[in-house]
């Protein structure tokens, strides 16, 4: 995945869906929102607060909504892209120009920027345990020194690391993930500090 350092530079990347994209970010532009870049991509927000994202897949493109959870949805336009995963973020996916409706995107954009002004917000849940997985734990358990600085990481840099081994179906995949992870841990790098 390319990071871009400015959202012109995102823009100008996209080979596929680059003038909808346009499209999409002239109209969250005429509602006040502030564009910024994070985790390498567009993030319009309001009074500090990530509000809405767009971003062109191989088969779609797509605006979401950060706290789109307490969104009306009137037209029915909204999906969960990872239920059981995702709590708050939702998205509206185009396969093409016509299926957008930039007056009732815009409604959606106007009825999120309501909900920030009203406080509405889920919060992640990161009270859960941070489990690390046997692979991971061998190694710092042999090495004193990558332990230490393993556990000054902060809780989302340690989850990340954890997550990447644990998600790996294969020995090999999570001996080549340890392989990366290792230098990361030891310079106290968390594994996407490039794209925040």
């Amino acid at each position: 995945m390319e990071v871009f350092k400015t959202a012109d530079a995102f823009y100008q990347a996209q080979q596929r869906w680059r003038e909808e994209l346009k499209l999409l970010r002239d109209l969250i532009m005429s509602t006040g929102l502030k564009e910024e870049v994070k985790w390498g991509g567009p993030v319009y927000t309001y009074q500090g607060k990530n509000l809405v994202g767009l971003a062109g897949f191989k088969s779609y493109f797509g605006i979401w909504f950060y706290q789109g959870v307490f969104l009306k949805d009137k037209y029915k336009l909204l999906i969960n892209a990872q239920d059981g995963a995702t709590k708050a973020l939702r998205q509206m996916r185009f396969t093409n120009v016509d299926q957008a409706d930039l007056n009732i995107i815009r409604a959606y954009i106007l009825e999120a920027i309501d909900n920030q002004e009203k406080g509405l917000e889920m919060k992640a849940d990161r009270s859960k345990p941070i489990i690390i997985p046997k692979e991971l734990m061998d190694v710092l358990e042999s090495d004193a020194t990558l332990k230490a600085r393993f556990t000054r990481l902060n809780k989302t840099q340690q989850r990340e690391f954890t997550e990447y081994i644990a998600t790996a179906k294969q020995e090999k995949t999570k001996q080549s993930r340890l392989e990366k992870i290792i230098p990361l841990i030891s310079d106290g790098i968390g594994l996407n500090d490039k794209y925040r």
